[in-house]
């Protein structure tokens, strides 16, 4: 069987979930492969995400390592019989593999979340907000890269946009006044900010300046659930690209935070009200 080169973030999520459940066994690896009877390569390569598992294998291991989770047993299985690509692998070697992934969490998660500090969430970004967005980088972008960056995220947003994925956000303030492309790329912006929050699974929330503690303020988060509490990302921007965060202790400590964020940001009709405060600001600055 031929070795996967780059195995994708869901083919690796589904190997880190089996090297997991053998060690809450308490197992190495070569007693699991033992008890599965096959090689140690072969085990090793499974939670490596080097070679696939079968719906059959995934059962054996879970039974090998006596995982009672028929909820996470039964995600994982669906897992595994996963075919086909996804449209995002169109991009593959046009775009780095941080915006493949992102792009691949959102398509299988259950309901996203946001917390953004610096700029609008990039799934409710206009075309010229998400353009100025990137032609802001340093060392500057060539302009077709900036258009590629912004044609991949806009399709990305066709995912909220048909209403199959339920979008809550946390929005400071900061990023409500950051001017990517100036006032009147920034006030369409709000516009836009303002007619998606009234859509249906779509939640847009503020945190404005006047809160004394902001949980999370110096990062970009995603939270993605799921269709187990296992089976649930985190995603953090940092300078590198894109953070993937999967552990339990991860997990806890962001829902924690989110929770923080959720008895923190105003309500949704009160966000709303914020938002059209700051469009007559900039509406009246740049008079």
């Amino acid at each position: 069987m031929a070795l996967r080169p780059n195995p994708t973030l869901r083919q690796r999520r589904l190997g880190s979930e089996l090297r997991r459940m053998r060690e809450q066994a308490g197992l190495g690896g070569s007693e699991l492969a033992r008890r599965l009877g096959i090689g140690p390569a072969q085990m090793t390569q499974m939670e490596q995400a080097r070679i696939g598992v079968s719906p059959e294998r995934l059962r054996m291991v879970a039974s090998a390592c006596g995982c009672s989770n028929e909820p996470l047993i039964d995600a994982l299985a669906r897992m595994t019989s996963e075919r086909g690509k996804g449209w995002w692998e169109e991009y593959r070697g046009v775009l780095t593999v941080d915006f493949l992934e992102v792009a691949e969490l959102e398509a299988h998660a259950e309901r996203i979340t946001f917390c953004t500090t610096a700029y609008i969430p990039g799934l409710l970004q206009t075309p010229a907000y998400a353009s100025a967005v990137f032609a802001r980088l340093f060392p500057p972008l060539p302009p077709r890269e900036i258009e590629t960056r912004t044609e991949f995220r806009i399709r990305r947003q066709e995912l909220i946009r048909s209403g199959g994925t339920p979008l809550h956000t946390f929005i400071h303030e900061a990023a409500l006044r950051m001017q990517f492309g100036g006032p009147s790329v920034l006030l369409d912006q709000l516009r836009a900010l303002l007619d998606d929050s009234e859509r249906p699974g779509i939640s847009v929330r503020i945190v404005p300046f006047a809160v004394d503690t902001f949980p999370g303020a110096g990062e970009n988060l995603t939270f993605a659930n799921g269709p187990v509490a296992e089976l649930d990302t985190v995603e953090v921007d940092v300078s590198q690209g894109a953070l993937f965060l999967e552990s339990p202790t991860d997990l806890a400590n962001h829902r924690a935070i989110f929770s923080r964020l959720d008895a923190t940001a105003l309500a949704e009709k009160e966000s709303r009200d914020f938002i059209r405060s700051i469009m007559k600001e900039v509406e009246s600055s740049n008079a």
